[in-house]
């Protein structure tokens, strides 16, 4: 009995040069088959960079050490698809050398953003997790941090992007089995929650 997908691979050969005869002599081989399915089982097998490591140190709360020089909403969009995570809470603190701020202007409801490039401390990141509005299985992060520059003023607000420069450690809280979905209000240009 034929094995599935090994027409294909035969059409692929033939296309590569090989005579009809030749490529209906391979087709029903099972070494292209075998081919595929080593090379698939070597793909899954690669180790995947990860962007943090992590601990569960109560039912559905995370502790997590980011690594140095990633961008903090990546990284903890990625924890968040890892873990199934759309709805619950994030707070923390680290060390960052960029960052990118937005303010949503109300009368015309749209985002100004300003990026700071120089080496600041979180001293406070808070935020909530929760799921996109046309994307029920990416997680939506809302984050607000406030960061301390070297003359120790400080800049905040709602965080867009932030490059970690030293250490980024965060507390997650999964509310397991819950859902937050959100929808676009138009009258506010928000993504608010659907309650």
């Amino acid at each position: 009995m034929p094995v599935p997908g090994l027409f294909f691979m035969g059409t692929i050969k033939n296309s590569l040069g090989r005579s009809s005869s030749e490529s209906a002599l391979h087709k029903n081989s099972p070494v292209p088959f075998l081919y595929f399915l080593l090379f698939f089982v070597y793909l899954r097998s690669k180790p995947h960079k990860t962007m943090y490591k992590y601990k569960e140190v109560a039912d559905f709360t995370y502790v997590l050490s980011l690594d140095n020089h990633v961008e903090i909403c990546e990284a903890l969009s990625e924890f968040c698809k890892e873990k199934e995570i759309y709805a619950g809470v994030v707070n923390g603190l680290g060390a960052i050398c960029e960052a990118t701020f937005r303010f949503l202007d109300p009368a015309t409801k749209q985002y100004v953003d300003k990026t700071f490039s120089e080496q600041m401390e979180i001293t406070n990141l808070t935020g909530n997790i929760s799921r996109k509005p046309d994307d029920p299985h990416t997680p939506y992060l809302h984050i607000h941090i406030t960061a301390s520059r070297r003359d120790y003023s400080c800049v905040g607000g709602h965080l867009l992007r932030a490059r970690i420069n030293g250490a980024c450690e965060l507390v997650v809280q999964d509310f397991w089995e819950a859902t937050l979905d959100r929808y676009f209000d138009p009258q506010t240009g928000l993504n608010l929650y659907k309650l």
